[in-house]
């Protein structure tokens, strides 16, 4: 608890535009949860606010980490304020068309039955092609300078942006196909509130997973760094295994998927 207080206050102290859309994020969680309650409409086998909660809880995360590790880059104050502003702009803006679509009950991806909401749809897209823009611009910067933390870390970090941006892939892929399902049509038998497919593949799996990178790969290397006083190089190389294996899950989730095979078959 005293780790996430000093991220925050770390993120209100040196990236404020980004501390105040995580605060918008963690808002609309509280407005979502209270649609939930009172709301009783479903739109593809889900209360409709479910959704735009989840992607809320999501993308607040997001926001908080970037505004998090952007502090260990040696990047001048007029580059973290673009870089900054970038990324605030374009959370708060896709979070917007997520809610706003929930509300009118209709759903945010995939959504071309009106001209309305292919725009809104492909102002989505464009949306999500520039956070992509920005998680390669991180990898490029990891990779060529070196950051205020342990060697182990950065190793953590860096293969964290890598597997986000496959996260970010397979989130194109379902852009491709139209659809969360391999398959089966959207909307049918799915575990309870994620609803995740359990009876045929399901591309959520391993985009969430992917999307979670940068923050579990890199907060292991942080608690490996505290906890184990081995050489640097061991610890880079424990990091570095983490990081592999854990791509490796995201992988087999994927195939998984595309050969129609449910997470969890219930």
């Amino acid at each position: 608890m005293r780790e996430l207080k000093h991220v925050f206050q770390t993120v209100r102290r040196e990236s404020p535009i980004l501390h105040a859309v995580v605060m918008f994020h963690i808002a609309l969680v509280l407005i979502c949860l209270i649609g939930w309650m009172f709301d009783s409409r479903t739109l593809v086998g889900l209360n409709v606010w479910v959704k735009p909660m989840k992607f809320s809880i999501s993308g607040g995360i997001y926001v908080l980490t970037c505004g998090f590790l952007i502090t260990l880059y040696p990047f001048s104050r007029r580059k973290k304020n673009i870089v900054n502003n970038i990324i605030s702009w374009t959370m708060a803006l896709e979070i917007c068309i997520v809610v706003l679509q929930a509300a009118r009950g209709v759903r945010s991806h995939y959504n071309q039955s009106s001209l309305f909401d292919g725009i809104l749809f492909g102002s989505m897209g464009i949306l999500i092609g520039v956070i992509v823009l920005t998680m390669i611009f991180f990898i490029v910067e990891t990779v060529r300078l070196r950051l205020n933390a342990p060697r182990a870390v950065q190793w953590g970090i860096l293969i964290g942006w890598l597997v986000v941006l496959f996260g970010s892939w397979v989130g194109g892929q379902m852009i491709g196909q139209m659809s969360h399902n391999v398959g089966v049509p959207d909307g049918g038998e799915g575990l309870p509130w994620i609803n995740w497919s359990t009876i045929a593949g399901d591309l959520r799996v391993a985009h969430f997973f992917g999307l979670h990178g940068v923050q579990i790969i890199p907060l292991f290397a942080v608690l490996l760094t505290k906890k184990w006083k081995a050489s640097k190089m061991a610890q880079n190389s424990v990091v570095i295994l983490f990081g592999l294996l854990y791509a490796s899950w995201i992988a087999f989730t994927f195939y998984q998927a595309k050969q129609g095979m449910p997470l969890v078959n219930i």
